[in-house]
């Protein structure tokens, strides 16, 4: 069962809409961590374990791809499913992020039912993740 979830964009609406997103589909139980950049998250991370990151590329400080490089190195963090939500549309940067260990791309602005239908496949995938 996903009980936290930390959720990493510079911009505090598109936080927002995640996190509501996430409680439409389910997740309104879930305790809700938020970073405005990757460095953010990565100290939040580091004091409150997530059972999910939600994270956006374009950040200052740290980038999105900075930060999952730094999550898939760890031993400690490696396990952390990673969802990247972006509103950049560029294939090859796409095949970068899936190939560093994030589980899926999302394209902004974000809906519950893609949301949702994402979550699904990857908990079918992982064979009793997240229950």
């Amino acid at each position: 069962m996903i009980k936290s979830i930390l959720i990493a964009d510079d911009a505090k609406t598109a936080r927002m809409i995640i996190k509501k997103c996430l409680q439409i589909i389910g997740y309104d139980h879930a305790e809700f961590f938020e970073a405005e950049n990757g460095e953010e998250a990565l100290k939040s991370i580091k004091r409150n374990p997530v059972d999910l990151m939600v994270t956006d590329i374009n950040m200052p400080v740290m980038d999105g791809i900075q930060l999952l490089r730094r999550i898939k190195a760890s031993p400690k963090l490696t396990t952390i499913p990673v969802l990247v939500i972006t509103s950049t549309s560029n294939p090859a940067l796409e095949k970068q992020i899936l190939e560093l260990g994030a589980f899926s791309v999302l394209n902004k602005p974000v809906n519950p039912s893609a949301l949702a239908k994402v979550l699904e496949n990857f908990i079918e995938s992982e064979s009793g993740w997240g229950e």
